[in-house]
């Protein structure tokens, strides 16, 4: 059915899934530094990450990701130069991934932000009480309650996420839908392989749904047998 293009489109979705958790890991990190930084009582840190948050967030991810692979090459060859090091070229996965990664980080700071405000302010104050330093308190106490918080924003972002990979095909990354493309253009069947594309982004996002659902009610466990 597909002549030969099987193996070709499966290798597509392996890379698809690597640059989609590998983007959300570095979100994930991104968005706990960003939220921090919102909540911290720094000035500068303030504001450096509700910049961040505004920019990100208010522009296209295709133009950003034109921005970085182009605009980011073109500025460190020409930092390199100017220190007299060869130039170098960007590594389209590595480009993808920490495109994606910065501009999610954004969007999750806003969620780990949120769900960090919704922990009860008394569970510092006890952490403080026996003398844990603000940081050790966040990563011993606050983290572990605001799981549950930040499980349904963090899951919609992982969806958009995901879905969003297929713009890395835009700096020549062969994901599953740069290979999809080739494929219909070779078979004069763009159609078929752009249903195929659509049939795997759905299972990924269904399987994702499905242990995020579990994790949600794994975390919330507790709480709901307390309120009963």
């Amino acid at each position: 059915m597909f002549e030969g293009y099987t193996g070709y489109i499966v290798a597509g979705a392996t890379t698809t899934l690597q640059i989609a958790l590998s983007s959300l890991a570095v979100a994930t990190v991104l968005g706990l530094i960003g939220a921090a930084c919102r909540l911290a009582p720094n000035l500068l840190l303030n504001r450096v990450a509700e910049a961040y948050s505004t920019l990100v967030r208010g522009v296209p991810d295709l133009v950003l990701m034109l921005l970085v692979f182009y605009g980011g090459q073109t500025a460190a060859n020409a930092l390199l130069e100017a220190l007299g090091l060869p130039a170098i070229d960007f590594n389209q996965f590595m480009a993808g991934v920490l495109t994606l990664g910065f501009i999610y980080g954004a969007y999750l700071s806003e969620t780990f932000r949120g769900a960090i405000m919704a922990v009860p302010k008394g569970q510092w104050e006890a952490g403080w009480a026996y003398g844990m330093s603000r940081p050790r308190v966040f990563l011993r106490i606050i983290l572990p309650q605001m799981i549950r918080f930040a499980i349904p924003g963090y899951t919609n972002n992982w969806l958009v996420l995901t879905k969003a990979t297929a713009l890395v095909s835009v700096i020549g990354l062969q994901d599953m839908m740069f290979r999809a493309r080739e494929a219909g253009a070779a078979t004069r069947e763009p159609f078929t392989y752009l249903l195929v594309v659509g049939a795997v982004y759905l299972a990924i996002t269904s399987v994702s749904l499905l242990l995020l659902k579990w994790a949600e009610k794994r975390y919330s466990a507790g709480v709901r047998m307390g309120e009963i």
